[in-house]
């Protein structure tokens, strides 16, 4: 039996039955070797032409990466922009792009970046020093609605233009993520028409960029048709070849059930599923369907209490609830690619170290904490009460995440009732932004460790309302720092008291893990984990 989910243009066939499904994708294992990315059975050099179809799991809800930071609405958002610089996924060096070479003072308070000549936006408008100094200060006119962007740029102080291929960005303080920050999709440019728009229009898809791709049509909750530049040549120094893209275009869209985007996948309706689950790894791979995967950089999936109301205002609950957690015991729904978080940082963070002391399981020490805390009493179902009311807390989460149902069990243990309520991005969204919720559930993706200023700090994104503004020194200080070695220490420093504290619960390490049909070529994740497929092509076959 087939339903269809229809949003405009971009109607995904949708196969009812998940056994079906699955049983469809084991069927094409029996049926020939596909091998994908290795290409023994696409040989040749690469071709052009052909629309890839990637589905997600979640809604772009915006087609602005100046303005949004969840991970669909990046991922088209790298394909219609470029950055000053890149960041190579290995080393995490960063190298050129739209700047062929820059300066860097001692203190890491002005950045001189030199441009490449005969870069232009899709409109034919030309790129130059203007272009740079234009968008960024777009970036800090938008304020709290560039979410990322201001926080790139927090203490910008000026822009100098002496010529056309010179720009010169001057902070007031040292600022020693400004260099990785411009190589990410939230720095990336648009033409002088786009900037007129308001932030509104922007997000609906009305944007005209340097990038290999343009958008051509675009569904907040649908998804996004793009087409090539075809007069695109200034890829990146880590692209593999010259010229513009080699796909004809990409259609992005949106498939929230895991079974569904398999029967897509297996039946030939989509390339590419960005979100593979765990139980479906294993059948995917013995089915010639290569899984490409990559660990996020960033803050890991968390919860985030908020200080500010309800039971957490407590610090020994916060504390309860980090020690009743069993980090170890999530590997049991956690793909093999996945682990569970030994920091708030993602491993392939710069700056990581491991801190799996300060995340141990250990229930003595939960149920000691919740009973210092006067929640002594037990109601009929087992959880904990104080003055008749159950301590108990509510996570809303649109992410397809399970180990999510076993936090639940684990808390149960301990007394503790966690409620979860599963909700669109979109609602997701708006409670995070009048902060009403008790806790709130997430990971951000960024490979420097300034990512936890852009979570924690207490004049932006974050719930809490500290007793003390000790951490948002420390996220100074980790910003200001110019030594690698002095900043190292310094993000351990922080790491630790927010933990220490109960700022954060870390839970879960994520990885992007996609599984593509077996002609895809050239799919790869850049720095933090987001998709880049300026070299990404489809082969023919023998």
């Amino acid at each position: 039996m087939q339903t269809e989910r229809s949003s405009g243009k971009y109607a995904v066939k949708q196969v009812a039955a998940v056994g079906l499904v699955l049983g469809t994708v084991a069927g094409l294992a029996a049926c020939g070797s596909a091998t994908g990315q290795d290409g023994a059975d696409y040989s040749g050099p690469p071709v052009s032409g052909g629309t890839l179809r990637v589905a997600f799991d979640g809604d772009i809800t915006c087609a602005d990466g100046q303005q949004v930071g969840n991970n669909s609405a990046l991922n088209v958002s790298r394909q219609l922009t470029d950055s000053l610089t890149d960041q190579d996924p290995e080393t995490g060096e960063i190298v050129p792009w739209l700047a062929e070479s820059w300066d860097v003072s001692d203190d890491s308070t002005t950045f001189t970046f030199h441009l490449r000549d005969g870069v232009s936006f899709a409109d034919g408008t030309e790129f130059n020093a203007q272009s740079v100094k234009d968008n960024f200060e777009s970036i800090v006119d938008l304020g709290a609605k560039s979410s990322l962007g201001s926080t790139y740029l927090a203490g910008l102080d000026g822009i100098d233009t002496p010529d056309d291929n010179t720009v010169t960005v001057r902070f007031s303080e040292p600022n020693a993520q400004f260099l990785q920050a411009s190589s990410t999709m939230t720095l990336g440019f648009y033409a002088p028409s786009t900037l007129e728009k308001t932030p509104e229009e922007r997000c609906t898809g009305d944007l005209v960029g340097t990038g290999p791709f343009e958008i051509a049509d675009f569904s907040a909750s649908g998804g996004a048709s793009l087409v090539r530049n075809d007069d695109y040549d200034w890829g990146s120094s880590l692209a593999e070849h010259d010229g513009p893209a080699y796909l004809d275009g990409i259609e992005f869209t949106v498939v929230p059930e895991s079974g569904v985007r398999n029967g897509s996948l297996a039946s030939g309706q989509i390339d590419v599923d960005t979100a593979v689950q765990p139980q479906d790894e294993e059948l995917l791979d013995q089915s010639g369907f290569p899984i490409i995967d990559r660990p996020n950089p960033g803050v890991n999936y968390s919860f985030f209490p908020n200080w500010s109301k309800g039971p957490f205002a407590d610090k020994r609950l916060r504390q309860a609830v980090n020690a009743a957690i069993n980090r170890d015991e999530l590997t049991a729904v956690l793909s093999k690619r996945q682990k569970p978080a030994t920091n708030v940082l993602g491993s392939t963070t710069p700056g990581y170290t491991d801190q799996s002391d300060i995340l141990a399981y250990d229930a003595d020490k939960a149920n000691e904490l919740l009973d210092d805390a006067g929640w002594t009493e037990r109601d009929d179902d087992g959880f904990r009460t104080k003055d008749g009311e159950r301590l108990s807390f509510t996570v809303g989460y649109w992410q397809t995440a399970p180990f999510l149902e076993l936090v639940q069990q684990q808390l149960r243990e301990v007394g503790v009732d966690l409620q979860l309520k599963e909700q669109t991005m979109a609602e997701t969204s708006a409670s995070q932004e009048t902060h009403d919720n008790d806790v709130e559930f997430y990971n951000l993706t960024r490979s420097d460790p300034d990512v936890l200023r852009t979570v924690f700090d207490s004049g932006g994104r974050d719930v809490n309302t500290r007793d003390t503004d000790h951490v948002d020194e420390l996220l100074l200080d980790g910003l200001y720092a110019t030594d690698d070695e002095e900043r190292s220490r310094i993000i351990a420093d922080t790491t630790t008291e927010l933990v220490d504290e109960g700022n954060v619960i870390p839970l879960v390490e994520l990885s992007g893990i996609s599984a593509t049909a077996p002609n895809v070529n050239g799919y790869k994740y850049e720095a933090s984990s987001r998709l880049q497929l300026f070299d990404t092509w489809l082969a023919k076959g023998e």
